[in-house]
């Protein structure tokens, strides 16, 4: 799985290039065009991270089928009994699976008190008004900097609470290994 590991870590360089190319950028589309790549692609990298945790979890014995269910995204069935995992889709929505995956392996709850919650949560709403648009969205660099760095906290938060260390790549904060 490393190198689905590594897609997860590329897709969250793509977007913080892509938010240092809209400070960049002189023009008005060419910024909001970065600025649409970097928050979309943010949370594609967010939610390949959760993924690839989860799938690290996946084949524990000690995991109920509930369990498995919420970490592959699968329905859970009765079947003869007793509860098995489907091949049916079943989605569940980022933050819960966030806070799911943090109490489950860590053992305690996540603290949405903390500042980064809330951010990640502004930055899952601006992220779903670009992607199921029912008005024009207004898309700010603040809000796609903030937006970005709670991804940033967030995996460093799951990161602690499921393997004892931070994310790897937390230092860099928003600065980009990309140089396209």
């Amino acid at each position: 799985m490393a190198e689905f590991d590594e897609f997860a870590q590329q897709l969250l360089e793509e977007s913080k290039r892509f938010c240092e190319k809209a400070k960049e950028e002189s023009s008005k589309e060419g910024k909001l065009a970065y600025l649409h790549a970097a928050i979309n692609i943010g949370f594609c990298a967010l939610e390949a991270h959760v993924n690839d945790i989860a799938d690290d979890f996946l084949t524990r014995p000690e995991l109920s089928a509930l369990d498995k269910g919420i970490l592959a995204e699968r329905d859970v069935r009765l079947v003869d009994g007793e509860y098995q995992l489907s091949n049916s889709l079943k989605m569940y929505r980022l933050d819960e699976r966030i806070q799911f995956v943090h109490r489950r392996f860590s053992g305690r709850p996540l603290d949405r008190n903390a500042s980064w919650w809330s951010d990640l949560k502004s930055g899952l709403d601006l992220r779903n008004k670009l992607t199921h648009p029912k008005e024009l969205p207004t898309i700010k660099e603040g809000d796609v900097e903030r937006a970005l760095r709670a991804v940033i906290d967030t995996l460093s938060a799951l990161y602690d609470a499921v393997y004892g260390t931070g994310y790897p790549a937390a230092g860099r904060g928003l600065d980009s290994r990309l140089s396209f």
